[in-house]
């Protein structure tokens, strides 16, 4: 198991990227959560098997939201505890 934390820069706000990974990850067993952030990136926490995860992340970049992602941070972190299915964050 593993988690991950996300940070997508580019044109990334105001294209229904957070309504379309939600979409995407119902495709594969993931939890965790996306939102806004105020400086204009998108920040998202995911938990799963490691191919999971992985293959999502993958989903993401070849979908159409690909091309708006310029740039993207990633890191692990601890486990999310609390977290059931992958929502969208306020």
């Amino acid at each position: 198991m593993t988690a991950r934390q996300i940070y997508f820069s580019g044109r990334v706000q105001g294209v229904g990227f957070r309504f379309q990974t939600k979409q995407i990850a119902k495709g594969f067993d993931v939890i965790g959560w996306v939102k806004n952030l105020p400086d204009g990136r998108v920040e998202m926490q995911v938990q799963g098997e490691e191919d999971e995860v992985r293959e999502f992340l993958e989903d993401i970049h070849d979908s159409s939201l690909g091309h708006h992602i310029l740039e993207k941070e990633e890191r692990d972190i601890p486990l999310l505890e609390g977290v059931k299915g992958f929502s969208i964050a306020d």
